[in-house]
């Protein structure tokens, strides 16, 4: 008798289920598989290569490493593993193959090709070469290439080492932004946390200052050569800094394009400020920069009142208070407008928000300086800028030489005897009395420059 097909559907349903759910199960978690594979490209996989390192690991390092060299550098990296630029500031050498850095000796060992004569570099990684007297606080490297003989590895790491010193016009807030933290950011920053800094000239006080920027640009520690006197090896390394120019960021020469806007934003990160453009602010606010020894302020107390006159909420920000970076990060961000004589607390201009402005106050013989490591640099930064030029007789040299003297009526012939004579009178030498009403002038058209009208309501 022939089976009812009711029957064989029956029958061939169980089968049918485990094929559905095997499906459904293929393409569920196939799905997942596939998924995670497309989101891991680009990234860096881990398969053995010949030195126990991952080959695309080796690849994507070296990618990033050939980044910081150009042209025929570029050609001697590749062909060496080990190339050298050299220009008017500074020295930076890349190494794209495995080194072994003696933290004892400060002895870098680059030992590519046994065939190589022996070819010694040094190099004294601080950015700003041309001054002897910066480049005198800057401990050497010693870099050994070719047929040498290498120490044993106390420690080995998965990531290139970056050396730099901290040594140079250390504890001056531009010169440590100017000659180290930004030139880490060009050198370092496409790197993507992946190093190890090596600080020669090691100081607490800086690692310390800056510990929110340098943790942000390497995940580990920084290696301090004097309490871990031994030697250590990595997969390549840069030793010293990158430099574009005071307070400078060039686009097109820094792997990944980063620009000081870029840079501005790497702060806010990195110290968590909350504003980013003045439009978001309330009410103005203005923050003073009190300088207590040279270019000093005489009358303060009548600049203070007449900026409260204006409308302006006042911050007078003396040593004590910008000595704790990480605190007054956060007060200067809170600002729409800095006021300061010429020096190195307008550097501080980096915290204010987008859209903010800063009002540099010029003293005697200053005006080159002053135009250009602050004027220049503020407009990089998308800061408003208004430059208040003192006259003589706001200047205390007016009493101690006569008003037809060269130091009042032709700054530069004093500059033309040497900086260090131009240094002691127009930097270390003058103070400032300010003429409030002239000045006011100046605030009113700061007040202008935020989009408001004065007196401020």
């Amino acid at each position: 008798m022939e089976k009812a097909p009711g029957s064989l559907v029956f029958r061939a349903t169980p089968l049918v289920y485990l094929l559905l759910l095997t499906l459904l199960y293929t393409l569920h978690f196939g799905s997942d598989q596939w998924n995670q594979q497309i989101r891991n490209r680009g990234s860096i996989r881990s398969t053995p290569g010949e030195d126990g390192r991952g080959t695309d690991d080796q690849e994507h390092l070296d990618f990033l490493l050939r980044r910081l060299v150009r042209g025929e550098d570029q050609n001697q990296l590749e062909a060496t593993g080990f190339a050298c630029h050299s220009d008017l500031h500074t020295d930076v050498c890349v190494a794209n193959r495995s080194v072994r850095f003696d933290t004892r000796t400060m002895k870098l060992y680059a030992p590519f090709s046994q065939g190589m004569p022996q070819a010694n570099s040094i190099v004294r990684p601080y950015a700003r070469k041309p001054d002897k007297r910066a480049m005198s606080f800057v401990s050497p490297v010693q870099i050994l290439q070719g047929n040498i003989t290498i120490p044993a590895c106390h420690y080995t790491h998965d990531f290139p080492a970056v050396v730099f010193s901290s040594g140079g016009f250390r504890g001056n807030l531009f010169h440590e932004f100017n000659d180290i933290i930004i030139p880490l950011f060009i050198t370092c920053r496409h790197f993507q946390s992946r190093l190890r800094f090596i600080t020669t000239d090691f100081s607490p006080l800086f690692v310390g200052r800056y510990n929110k920027i340098l943790s942000h640009l390497s995940s580990y520690e920084v290696i301090k050569p004097a309490a871990n006197g031994s030697v250590h090896c990595f997969p390549g390394a840069v030793i010293g800094l990158h430099y574009h120019g005071n307070l400078a960021l060039n686009t097109t020469d820094i792997p990944g394009g980063y620009s000081m806007l870029g840079f501005r934003q790497f702060l806010r990160e990195s110290y968590n400020l909350k504003v980013v453009n003045v439009s978001e602010m309330n009410k103005p606010v203005l923050i003073l920069v009190s300088r207590p020894k040279t270019r000093s302020f005489l009358n303060e107390d009548d600049m203070v009142t007449m900026m409260k006159s204006l409308g302006f909420r006042v911050v007078v920000a003396r040593p004590h208070m910008m000595s704790n970076l990480d605190k007054f990060a956060q007060v200067v961000n809170s600002c729409s407008v800095m006021v300061g004589a010429h020096g190195a607390g307008l550097t501080n201009a980096m915290f204010l928000p987008q859209g903010a402005v800063l009002v540099q106050v010029v003293p005697l013989g200053l005006r080159w300086l002053s135009a250009r490591y602050f004027g220049g640099p503020a407009k990089e930064m998308g800061l408003k800028y208004v430059e208040y030029r003192v006259e003589p007789v706001e200047s205390s040299l007016l009493t101690l030489y006569d008003q037809d003297h060269p130091v009042i009526t032709n700054p530069a012939s004093i500059f033309l005897e040497g900086y260090e004579v131009a240094r002691a009178v127009y930097i270390d030498g003058q103070n400032l009395t300010i003429n409030v009403v002239r000045f006011r002038e100046a605030l009113v058209k700061a007040v202008g420059l935020l989009g408001l009208s004065a007196p401020l309501s």
